[in-house]
C-alpha cells in the first residue's frame, strides 16, 4: 500500500494518480532525465517531449560546482535559487519523472529529500509508462513565473567518504553498492575514466536493474525486501547506498524507503571519488573478485 502525505502518494505515484490530478494545476512536475558520460544530454529530448506542465532539472548544474566529482549536491542556497526560477515553492507538491522510467529521477527526489522538501513522488514507470497509456505530452520548455523558493531543515542523509569508511572498519552497518555485478567485481572498466575496477572491500552488490520492473516500475514491497535480503542486507543495521556517481544509489535508497527504512544514507562521492587511481589505497582500498 501507498505511504501518503496529506493524501499525496509517497513515495512514488502512479501514471493514473498524476493524471488524476495534473489538471487540477497544483501539482508540479520535474523531467529529472539524465544521460551518462558522452551519451548526450537529455534536455534535446525533453524538448521533444515532456509530461505537460513538466520543468527540466539539470543534474549536472545543479550541483555543487566547486568539487570536480559529477553533480555533487548543491548547497541550500543554489538549490533555492535554482529550484524557484523553475516556479516551484518549499511548500508544493512535486513529481519528478525520467524517461528510462526508474533511472536518475530517484536522484532528484533524494536531493529534495535532502533539502527538507515533504511533498515529493517519483513517478512509478516515468515517461515511457506515461506514454505508453496514451497520456498527453508537450514539447518545447515550459515557462513557469519564478518564485521563492525556502529550503526547510535539511535531512542529514548524505554521507562521506569517512563515513563509508568508519562505517565498514567498525562493521557496524551495510554499503550497498547499486553499480552492475561485473563492475562491482572488478571484471568491467568503469565508464568513467581515471577510476579503479572493483568494490570497497566489505561492500554488498544489488545492481539497481533488479528492482525495476520492465516496464520502468518499482518491484512490490514484498521483492524488495527479499532482494535486499539476498544481497546481504541484515535488519537493524545501518545502510549506506553508493554507485558510480550517486545518481542509482539512489534508486536503492527510494526502494529502502518505500519499505520503511529510515536508518539509509547516500555516499554522495560514490565510486567516482572512491575509485579514483591517483587515491591513497590504504585510505581507498579496492577490492576485486
Amino acid at each position: 500500500m501507498t505511504d501518503r502525505i496529506d493524501d499525496f502518494p509517497y513515495p512514488l505515484i502512479s501514471t493514473g494518480e498524476l493524471g488524476d490530478r495534473i489538471e487540477s494545476g497544483r501539482i508540479r512536475i520535474i523531467d529529472a532525465s539524465w544521460r551518462m558520460p558522452d551519451a548526450g544530454h537529455a534536455l534535446d529530448d525533453h524538448r521533444k517531449r515532456r509530461i505537460p506542465g513538466a520543468v527540466f532539472f539539470d543534474l549536472d548544474e545543479i550541483a555543487d560546482k566547486s568539487q570536480s566529482l559529477p553533480h555533487m549536491l548543491a548547497s541550500q542556497d543554489a538549490f533555492a535559487k535554482a529550484v524557484g526560477a523553475m516556479g516551484i515553492a518549499s511548500d508544493d507538491k512535486v513529481v519528478i519523472y525520467d524517461d528510462a522510467g526508474l533511472f536518475s529521477a530517484p536522484r532528484v527526489w533524494w536531493t529534495f529529500r535532502a533539502m527538507g522538501h515533504d511533498a515529493v513522488s517519483v513517478l512509478d514507470g516515468g515517461l515511457g509508462k506515461w506514454t505508453s497509456e496514451g497520456r498527453p505530452v508537450d514539447a518545447g520548455l515550459a515557462a513557469p513565473a519564478p518564485v521563492q523558493y525556502r529550503c526547510n531543515a535539511a535531512r542529514a542523509i548524505s554521507r562521506t567518504s569517512g563515513d563509508v569508511r568508519a562505517l565498514l572498519s567498525a562493521k557496524s552497518g551495510a554499503v550497498i553498492d547499486a553499480r552492475p555485478a561485473p563492475r562491482f567485481l572488478g571484471r568491467a572498466a568503469e565508464p568513467r575514466a581515471g577510476l579503479r575496477s572493483g568494490a570497497m572491500p566489505g561492500a554488498l552488490n544489488l545492481p539497481h536493474a533488479l528492482l525495476v520492473s520492465q516496464s520502468g516500475e518499482l518491484a512490490p514491497p514484498e521483492a524488495i525486501k527479499r532482494l535486499f535480503d539476498e544481497a546481504g542486507l541484515r535488519g537493524g543495521e545501518e545502510v549506506i547506498t553508493s554507485c558510480g556517481s550517486g545518481v542509482t544509489a539512489a534508486v536503492l535508497f527510494l526502494a529502502l524507503e518505500r519499505i520503511g527504512r529510515s536508518d539509509v544514507g547516500l555516499y554522495d562521492g560514490s565510486w567516482a571519488e572512491w575509485g579514483k587511481e591517483e587515491n591513497d589505497s590504504a585510505l581507498f582500498p579496492v577490492a576485486a573478485g
